[in-house]
């Protein structure tokens, strides 16, 4: 009997773990046990305080995630991505440090990439000229704590945590972008929270804004009047503001309709299509003027670049076009909007903005490693108070950049920004691979955008942009890996 017994129980162990070991619960008694689960955790949940509840459901959501960006990194780029694309979403909705949560998430993706690289030991991305100017960046910020005219080491803190967190997400990308297939789809997934955000701006002109929205945009009333202007409100869809929105929609509208050119099923081309016009009306909506110069600054480069007959004769009935609709008297604000870029009706700005800038020349001519990070903005008005360069409008990431960080730390950004510019229209002309080289050409496209709004606006520092920009760095060192032919010429 109790050999019966013992027989039962080992046959009965060999099926339970052929069961959850080998099928893995892929089977009906695995169904069932996740049902009653889940029903026990509603039945835990409602016993529960909302807040204290929500925090569960959050929690138990987020563990299995970020243990995923750690263990996969090309996982964790594209959590980053959703993440900068809805962050000002849920700011409007919570006060919770949801900034801070990403900053943690890069540390542990950053552990996760030096545990890889000291068991691979492959650190050829690091040869690039692209990365040597990102470590130089990385640690001529870090010596700013050294900075004698730097007021507060504490905005020091607060704005190198993010930069050299920021710039080791270009570091993590290299290294996760080990084929051309995890390449595209960080593209789709770029392009696709894009093409959402560029709908939720439509829902927000012909539907209207949302009561958690127009609660946000009544709660300052600087920012409420930055929003409502010409009579009509601005959209932002899920950021802080329509110039950050504005910016985005401009060079992912033209990286779409570019890419719609390549070598690509009718249906994804007319996909990309639907998807780049959205977001130049979501970027007209948007009213911002930066984007409205990007545009046609976007497609004489492209020309320059391509030099082909159809592009030329298409883009010279452009600005024809384009032109006539400048001259045209309109009562649309969006139309007026467009025109007063090009026409002149700006200049008030434009002549506050070189007046700020001929007032701080002087100080940045004597001071070649700048007041310091944190000196200006946000941090500046923070820490810093009664600073004159704290209630300073800088109003450009390089005027910024040259007071905080002085000329020399201009010199070594405006350096980076060549060298991705450079690097990415050198590779253009030597790959061989339709698709390849067609994203070489957008990446250079968005490379040249950004640096030209860089000048009137801190477009790289705005997110997701920070986030989209050091992944299409790391996407222009990876690529021309992946182009048999380049390969060969390089052996």
């Amino acid at each position: 009997m109790n050999f019966l017994r013992t027989q039962g129980f080992f046959d009965l162990g060999a099926w339970l773990r052929h069961k959850v070991v080998y099928q893995k619960l892929n089977n009906p008694i695995g169904y069932v046990a996740a049902l009653l689960g889940a029903f026990a955790l509603a039945y835990v949940l409602s016993l529960l305080p909302l807040k204290l509840a929500i925090l569960t459901v959050g929690g138990l959501v987020a563990i299995p995630i970020v243990a995923a960006c750690f263990l996969n990194l090309h996982f964790g780029i594209n959590v980053m991505l959703v993440a900068g694309f809805l962050l000002g979403l849920a700011a409007k909705y919570t006060s919770g440090p949801i900034g801070t949560a990403m900053d943690g998430l890069l540390v542990l993706m950053l552990v996760g990439l030096l545990a890889r690289l000291i068991k691979e030991k492959d650190f050829s991305f690091a040869k690039s000229p692209i990365s040597l100017f990102i470590a130089a960046w990385i640690y001529y910020n870090l010596l700013q704590v050294l900075n004698p005219w730097s007021a507060s080491k504490v905005a020091w803190l607060y704005t190198v945590r993010t930069v050299a967190l920021m710039l080791a997400l270009y570091y993590i990308a290299c290294f996760a972008f080990s084929s051309l297939k995890k390449i595209m789809t960080t593209v789709k997934v770029i392009l696709f929270l894009a093409f959402i955000s560029a709908l939720y701006s439509l829902k927000q002109e012909f539907i209207g804004f949302s009561n958690a929205e127009i609660a946000w945009l009544n709660a300052d009333e600087e920012r409420f009047m930055l929003i409502f202007q010409w009579s009509r409100m601005r959209v932002f869809s899920f950021f802080s503001d329509p110039t950050t929105f504005g910016i985005l929609m401009g060079y992912l509208g033209l990286f779409a309709l570019l890419l719609a050119t390549g070598p690509f099923k009718t249906w994804k081309k007319i996909t990309l299509v639907i998807a780049g016009i959205a977001m130049l009306m979501g970027m007209a909506y948007a009213g911002s003027r930066t984007p409205f110069v990007m545009i046609p600054m976007g497609i004489i480069f492209y020309v320059i670049l391509t030099l082909k007959k159809e592009t030329i004769l298409a883009t010279t009935i452009f600005f024809m076009v384009g032109g006539v609709l400048v001259m045209k008297s309109t009562h649309s604000a969006v139309i007026w909007r467009i025109q007063s870029t090009f026409k002149g009706q700006s200049n008030d700005t434009v002549d506050v903005r070189m007046k700020n800038q001929k007032l701080v020349q002087p100080y940045i001519q004597s001071h070649p490693i700048g007041a310091g990070l944190g000196s200006t903005g946000y941090w500046g008005n923070r820490f810093t108070p009664d600073s004159w360069l704290a209630s300073f409008a800088h109003d450009s990431l390089f005027v910024r950049l040259a007071v905080e960080t002085g000329w020399i730390g201009l010199l070594i950004y405006m350096g980076l920004l060549f060298t991705a510019l450079r690097t990415s229209i050198y590779y253009y002309f030597r790959v061989k691979d339709p698709t390849i080289k067609l994203l070489y050409l957008c990446l250079a496209l968005n490379v040249f955008l950004l640096a030209v709004a860089c000048y009137p606006q801190e477009a790289i520092t705005l997110l997701p942009t920070s986030i989209i920009f050091y992944v299409m760095l790391a996407m222009i060192v990876r690529l021309k890996d992946f182009d048999e032919n380049f390969k060969r010429i390089e052996n």
